[in-house]
């Protein structure tokens, strides 16, 4: 049922035939330049110390704008994601390992397997920093031990 007092609607496809059109699309986004090609390369690198987000914003935003971007931050991600994981896990065997070593009276052995997962996020944040280091000098880094989820 149509209002009478608003102006009748066209439909989108005004001729037979025609296909949809939703209007002008924005324009593609500029290249980087190569400084800053560079510089958020590093910066996908050096924001693994707070964790894999900064990696996924950088390559979901800025990929297709640098190549040097898009393969650092490509290469940042995977060992986010492959450092993750491995967090996790640890994280299961320390508590299971803890449970048992509690259960059996070790007490003084839950501490010392305690310091493992913080162990692993230090190893992290060096990775991190040497990666964003070197990338920012313009040579590509590769983590020393990293899945390659994303190709």
């Amino acid at each position: 049922m149509t209002d009478p007092l608003l102006p009748p609607q066209e439909p989108a496809a005004s001729q037979p035939g025609q296909p949809y059109s939703p209007g002008p699309t924005a324009a593609p986004a500029a290249p980087l330049s190569a400084s800053d090609d560079k510089l958020w390369a590093s910066l996908s690198h050096f924001g693994g110390v707070i964790g894999p987000l900064p990696a996924l914003l950088i390559f979901l935003i800025l990929k297709d704008r640098g190549p040097f971007v898009r393969q650092e931050s490509k290469e940042a991600l995977n060992w986010q994601i492959t450092f993750f994981i491995a967090w996790i896990a640890l994280n299961i065997v320390v508590a299971i390992l803890g449970a048992i070593l509690f259960a059996s009276g070790a007490y003084g052995a839950i501490s010392a397997i305690g310091w493992l997962p913080g162990l692993l996020w230090l190893a992290n944040i060096v990775l991190s920093i040497i990666g964003g280091i070197k990338v920012n000098g313009g040579a590509a880094y590769r983590y020393p031990v990293s899945f390659r989820f994303i190709k």
